[in-house]
Order: C-alpha cells, then structure tokens, then sequence
C-alpha cells in the first residue's frame, strides 16, 4: 500500500506558473513509476507526464510538451510537476499516481493502482 497526497496547486493567471508536489509514504521502498493526470469538468481523466523511478526516462502529454517538467526525488519520497507558461485549458484537478506494476511506462490511467486525491488548478485569462 502507498498513500500519495498531492499539493502546489491554485489560482493562477495565464503565463504563470506553479510547482505540484505529490509526498508518497507507505510502500515507498519499492520501485514505481509516479504519473500525474488531470481531469476537466465534464472530461475524462488524461495523462499528463511520468516518470521512472530512476528518473532516466519521462513522457509528457504533447499539450503539456516544452511547458511542463516532472521530477522526483525519492530520498524525500516526493514527487513534483513544474508548470509554467500555464494556459486557461490547464484548468483541472490534478492527481498523482504510482504504478508498480508495469515495467514501462503506461500512459493510460487503468496502469496506475494508486492514486492521491487531487488538487485543484485554475488559470485565469
């Protein structure tokens, strides 16, 4: 078992940016791959970016591509998505997930058995 738990979002206006932290505790000895989705309202969750838990390999979302950067530390067992040059359409909840399961890396929700609880993102125009 593992508990993620996310935190860094809010209010921001478009161009700007905002740092999300995802802190694991429990099963954190173990090796997983840390993902963050977002969910719109109205939209199905989508991939935003993953990472290895070397850290060697990351996959972002081609909307996110150039702007966003996922990292992890796992000495602090945290995890984090730097957001910049944000846009309206970034606007979600976002979550944090870890997958250790899988021995790539799973863009699809469906991969990933744990999940944190969300933290909200508004960008306004």
């Amino acid at each position: 078992q593992v508990q993620l738990v996310e935190s860094g979002g809010g209010l921001v206006q478009a161009g700007g940016s905002l740092r999300l932290s995802c802190s694991a505790s429990g099963r954190t000895d173990a090796s997983y791959t840390m993902g963050w989705f977002r969910q719109a309202p109205g939209k199905e969750r989508e991939f935003v970016a993953a990472i290895t838990w070397s850290g060697d390999k990351t996959t972002y979302a081609d909307s996110v591509k150039g702007r966003f950067t996922i990292s992890r530390d796992n000495s602090k067992n945290t995890g984090y998505l730097r957001m910049d040059n944000l846009k309206p359409e970034d606007t979600a909840v976002y979550y944090c997930a870890a997958d250790f399961r899988h021995a790539i890396v799973i863009l699809q929700a469906w991969g990933y058995g744990y999940w944190g609880q969300g933290t909200q993102v508004t960008v306004s125009s």
